[in-house]
C-alpha cells in the first residue's frame, strides 16, 4: 500500500513535471491565461496519460523493443485525437482557446517520459496511478499559474464561462502577465517557491538526523 501511495503522490511534490522535472512547459506557459484554459488543458493531458500508460502497460510485453517509440505516438495520438474530438464537438470555445497545444499533447515530454520510464516497465495497476498522480499534479501547476496570471493580469476569473467575475478595475492590472513574458515570471516565482519548500524540508531532515 505505502508503494501505490508513493507513486500517486510523486506526480504531486517529489516529481512534480513542470516544477520539478521541468517538462511540458510549452502548454503551461501558452495557454495559462485563464482558470478555464488551465483546467481544461490539465483535463485533457491527464485522460491522455491515463488512458496511455494504461494501454501501453498492458501491451508492454508485446510491443518489440525496436519500434516502441513509434507505437507509444501512435497510442498516444489515439487519445489525443479523441480529446480533440470531443471538446470540437461540446465545448468549442475551449477547444479555440487551446490552439494548436491541444494536437501537440501528442509529443508532450511528460507522456512520452512517462510511458518510456513508468509504463513500460510496470503493471497496469501502477501505471494507472502514476499517471494519475502526473495528471493532477500538473493540472494543479496550471491552475495556480492561471490564477495569478488570469485574476492580476486580466482581472478576471473564469473568463470564457458563464461565472465570469470582474474583480480588479483595469487601471490597476499588471498587463505583462498576459504576455508570454508574464507566464515565465509566474512559473519562475512558483518554481521557487517549491524548491524552497524543498530545501528548508530537507535541512530540517538532516538536523534531526545530526541530533
Amino acid at each position: 500500500m505505502n508503494k501505490q501511495m508513493q507513486i500517486l503522490t510523486n506526480g504531486l511534490v517529489r516529481e512534480n513535471p513542470l516544477l520539478v522535472l521541468n517538462i511540458g512547459l510549452c502548454s503551461s506557459l501558452g495557454i495559462t491565461t485563464s482558470i478555464f484554459n488551465g483546467l481544461g488543458m490539465g483535463a485533457g493531458m491527464t485522460f491522455v496519460l491515463v488512458m496511455s500508460e494504461l494501454v501501453i502497460s498492458i501491451f508492454r510485453k508485446h510491443i518489440p523493443n525496436a519500434i516502441r517509440l513509434p507505437v507509444f505516438i501512435i497510442i498516444i495520438a489515439a487519445f489525443t485525437t479523441i480529446v480533440q474530438m470531443v471538446l470540437n464537438a461540446y465545448v468549442p470555445a475551449l477547444y479555440d482557446a487551446l490552439g494548436v497545444f491541444l494536437p501537440l499533447i501528442v509529443v508532450n515530454c511528460i507522456i512520452m517520459g512517462r510511458v518510456e520510464a513508468f509504463a513500460s516497465k510496470n503493471n497496469p495497476g501502477n501505471a494507472i496511478l502514476d499517471a494519475v498522480g502526473m495528471g493532477i499534479g500538473y493540472t494543479l501547476v496550471l491552475l495556480a499559474i492561471s490564477l495569478i496570471r488570469e485574476l492580476f493580469g486580466g482581472g478576471t476569473l473564469f473568463a470564457g464561462t458563464a461565472l465570469k467575475l470582474e474583480l480588479i478595475p483595469e487601471a490597476y492590472r499588471i498587463g505583462i502577465l498576459n504576455s508570454a513574458p508574464g507566464g515565465f515570471i509566474v512559473f519562475g516565482f512558483l518554481g521557487a517557491l517549491v524548491q524552497a519548500i524543498r530545501q528548508h524540508s530537507e535541512n530540517k531532515k538532516n538536523s534531526k538526523e545530526v541530533a
